[in-house]
Parts: C-alpha cells; sequence; structure tokens
C-alpha cells in the first residue's frame, strides 16, 4: 500500500490519479475529506497527528508552508516504508533548513528527495484579477525562474513510490525553460483568448499581499528567490526528463489546461 500525506494540494491530487490509474493500492491522508478516485481508501490526520497504518510499502510526504512540527509521528506510523519527501529547491540553494530532509535520510533505508522549483499553480493567485480585470500585479516582472507543472512533480514522485531504483537520490525539478511574471501574463491571455495586463508590483506591496496566505518567514525567503535568484535557481534541470523519458511541460501547457480558472 502506497500512503499520499497531503493528498489534496496541488501535487497530492494529480499523485493520488496518477497512482490509482497505475492500478497501485492507495490510502490518502489529509486534514480535509475529499473526494477519490475508485478504489482510494481515504484517511482524515496529518503529519502530527497520522492514523494507523498497516502494511505500507511507500509513502509521500508534503510538508505545508510553515510547519514547525516533526516527521516523527509519521515515519514511526510508516516503520521500513520507502519515503518520498517533497522538499524544495530552496534546501539545496541554502535558503531553507534541511531538517526535514535530514529527518527522512535518518529514519528511512529507502528515500528519494524531491526538490522543486516555483510551481506554476503559484499562478492561481492571480485568477481573480484576470476575471475581474484582465490584470495580474506582481514584483519583479522580468526576473525568469523555471516554474514546474505540479503534474510533472506528481509523475516523479509516483516513478519514485513504486520502483527502488530511485532510493538515496535527490532530484531537482524545474520546467523546460525560465519564465518572467511579465511572460507569464502574455502566456495567460493567449490561454484565455484576451490580453492580460501586466501590473509592476513593490517588493513591500507583494509582501502585503502574501501575508494574507502564507507566514512572513516564507513570505520573505520566496520573495528573496523571485527578486534575486542564484543561478542554480534559474537553471533548468534535466531530471524531470530523465526520470520520466519526456521533457517537463512548459508553462503555457499548464495554462492552457487550467484556463477556465482565469476566465
Amino acid at each position: 500500500m502506497i500512503v499520499v500525506m497531503g493528498a489534496t494540494g496541488n501535487v497530492g491530487a494529480p499523485l493520488v490519479r496518477q497512482l490509482a490509474e497505475a492500478g497501485e493500492e492507495v490510502t490518502t491522508v489529509s486534514r480535509r475529506i475529499a473526494d477519490a478516485p475508485p478504489g482510494v481508501v481515504v484517511r482524515q490526520g496529518d503529519l502530527a497527528s497520522p492514523p494507523e497504518f498497516e502494511d505500507v510499502s511507500a509513502v509521500f510526504l508534503m510538508v505545508p508552508p510553515g510547519f514547525q512540527g516533526s516527521l516523527e509521528p509519521v515515519l514511526a506510523r510508516t516503520g521500513s516504508a520507502r519515503v518520498v519527501l517533497l522538499s524544495s529547491q530552496g534546501v539545496g540553494t541554502g535558503r531553507h533548513p534541511a531538517v526535514f530532509e535530514d529527518a527522512v535520510r535518518a529514519s528511512s533505508p529507502e528515500w528519494t528527495i524531491l526538490r522543486p522549483a516555483g510551481f506554476a499553480s503559484n499562478a492561481f493567485q492571480w485568477a481573480e484579477s484576470v476575471r475581474t480585470s484582465r490584470a495580474i500585479a506582481a514584483p519583479f516582472g522580468d526576473v525568469a525562474l523555471p516554474v514546474i507543472d505540479p503534474e510533472d512533480i506528481a509523475a516523479v514522485a509516483a516513478a519514485a513510490l513504486v520502483s527502488p531504483s530511485h532510493a538515496g537520490k535527490t532530484y531537482v525539478l524545474t520546467g523546460p525553460s525560465p519564465v518572467s511574471p511579465r511572460e507569464q501574463a502574455a502566456v495567460i491571455g493567449e490561454a484565455v483568448g484576451e490580453p492580460v495586463r501586466f501590473v509592476p508590483q513593490t517588493r513591500d506591496e507583494a509582501l502585503a499581499a502574501m501575508l494574507n496566505f502564507m507566514p512572513a518567514e516564507v513570505a520573505e525567503s520566496t520573495l528573496d528567490i523571485l527578486g534575486a535568484p542564484t543561478p542554480s535557481e534559474q537553471q533548468v534541470s534535466r531530471d524531470v526528463e530523465r526520470i520520466l523519458g519526456r521533457a517537463p511541460r512548459p508553462f503555457a501547457a499548464w495554462a492552457a489546461r487550467f484556463a477556465g480558472a482565469f476566465k
């Protein structure tokens, strides 16, 4: 049985779907009960208060932003199962602490660490302004980063959960090319069939907006990456292509798939 913690998120939901479509036995765990594909067992819980498990072969762990707890409760419940941790690119570049990665490496004989770049789905934060005024406000309009489609993160996670060949590996996951906020606005405009205006924000304006949905420390760190990325944070990784045998999806493909959210 494969356990997916954080099963309702932008990565967890497509991961559950992909595993179910592949015929894997899946149990999902999340704070709120949500619909799942046929045959998937749904349990309520979180990293701090996981339910009891039996016969776990692998577990996917997603640590929510700002989580200050320990992974020990869930790692203790899953025993010697293979563990795939959704970490972040910022751990590899030294912006974020490695405490959760260290915990997984210390507890599981078979671990895989995924360090994705920014998610293409972060563009959902602009959905309302695109719908109402065909405008996107963002800081650092011309700083480009290789954002990744969460569907591709889920596909890599699925591969690591079902195969021991990824044990002991750390993967950096990016999209196929860097894209700036200004370029994302243009791409979303193409997806909805109308021009979308880009409105530059100051860092302080962006911080004030981000504090509505994320902790201050996470917001500041995110803005550091968005405004002054290191060369490695702007570099395109080949790991998605090496694992999946295909190139990662471009931001335009993500925008076309979710165009309805912006109309």
